[in-house]
């Protein structure tokens, strides 16, 4: 199975735009015979609380279809970030095109403090069975919150990726966070961050994958429009 995380620096509420970025992504790591690709946090609408209830995307929006088709045709797991409304408020969530499967929606569980005045958070986690291996989604903050984790792997997870909006000061406490789950469980591990000025920080990129005994397998710099790849 090969992986894949893209690093994309969002336009504040620009979907069409942000979809079109994506899209592209998407054909570069199918020319790469990917299996899986995943973007940053709210890669759709950019990292905006503020902004969120009124960048709310329904399952249905035929905005989104490219994505299925895209993920039908070449065979691609493919996860991407948008706000979505529950009953009782807006979820950061990270949408899941499965080839020839009903999308599946993973909602950020635990949300950082300076995030509860805009969301709710999400009820349980999503894993996917593809290929004889078990994938696990983490929204941002999760990957701080050890219950997070340890509940992924004891339902089976042997992939971790983390879907993140952070800074270059985020960055460096999500590395070693993620090369420890990588390392105390032994799994593989991907992050996926944006670039370029959000809410009110910086992204600051440096998307990077771990192996299992935890070491840095690959990374990023600042650039926006890349992709990593994994290779299990």
């Amino acid at each position: 199975m090969k992986l894949c995380v893209a690093q994309t620096k969002p336009v504040k509420g620009d979907i069409s735009g942000n979809i079109f970025e994506h899209l592209g992504l998407i054909k570069q790591a199918i020319e790469e015979q990917a299996d899986v690709i995943i973007f940053p946090e709210l890669s759709l609408t950019g990292y905006e609380p503020e902004l969120a209830a009124e960048l709310v995307m329904h399952l249905d929006d035929s905005r989104l279809q490219p994505f299925q088709d895209l993920s039908d045709a070449n065979g691609i797991i493919i996860g991407v970030g948008l706000p979505t409304r529950g009953s009782n408020g807006i979820l950061i969530s990270l949408l899941v095109f499965i080839p020839n499967q009903p999308r599946q929606v993973y909602s950020k569980q635990y949300l950082h403090a300076d995030e509860e005045p805009y969301f709710i958070p999400g009820r349980k986690p999503v894993l996917i069975r593809w290929k004889e291996r078990t994938i696990s989604f983490a929204i941002c903050y999760e990957v701080f919150v050890p219950e997070h984790a340890c509940n992924v792997i004891q339902n089976g997870a042997d992939i971790y990726i983390a879907s993140v909006a952070k800074s270059a000061k985020g960055v460096v406490r999500a590395y070693k966070r993620l090369a420890q789950i990588a390392g105390d469980f032994g799994i593989t591990v991907l992050m996926a961050n944006s670039v370029g000025y959000q809410d009110n920080f910086q992204s600051a990129g440096c998307s990077a994958s771990w192996s299992k005994d935890g070491e840095l397998a690959g990374q990023l710099g600042d650039e926006a429009d890349k992709i990593l790849l994994f290779n299990l």
